[in-house]
């Protein structure tokens, strides 16, 4: 028999990711294997952000991170201006579905040592949700928890007076 009530911790790994990602569902910038590193760094400067999709016709086939770029491109010395992503892209993408939980991409992102995590729908990246996406959403729920009791607290001082 499933309990009534939940701690707060057991509400907030049982939260769907639709709920975390919002308003943010159907943004997903993109880039092709054939272009080059240096467009990729400059859309994510463009957009601010750390992570692209890389599709090709359509269908994802593979992720670039800035650290991607960093490491293998600017470290290595090679021209990023030349460099196709194809050549330094994450292939064996790890992702998620609308299906899954809060804690459920919490332990997709430390099992695999990743900070970013495409959600996909019948193969179709639908939003990108990162590790800071996680703590804020975690940050936001506990500050909530804390002004109930907070509330609750004040309720009962000021009833008992």
């Amino acid at each position: 028999m499933d309990r009534l009530i939940r701690s707060p911790e057991e509400i907030l790994a049982l939260r769907p990711l639709r709920r975390v990602i919002g308003a943010r569902l159907g943004t997903v910038w993109t880039v092709g294997p054939t272009d080059s590193v240096l467009a990729a760094a400059r859309l994510m400067t463009e957009k601010d952000i750390g992570f692209l999709v890389v599709l090709d016709r359509g269908e994802m086939v593979g992720v670039v991170s800035e650290r991607d770029c960093t490491r293998q491109v600017l470290l290595a010395r090679r021209p990023p201006d030349a460099t196709p992503v194809a050549d330094i892209m994450v292939r064996k993408v790890i992702t998620a579905d609308l299906t899954q939980t809060f804690a459920d991409c919490l332990r997709l992102m430390h099992q695999h040592g990743i900070r970013h995590l495409p959600v996909i729908d019948d193969g179709i990246p639908l939003a990108i949700v990162s590790i800071r996406d996680l703590l804020s959403e975690a940050v936001t729920h506990h500050a909530r928890i804390i002004a109930q009791l907070e509330r609750e607290r004040m309720t009962f001082f000021t009833s008992t007076a």
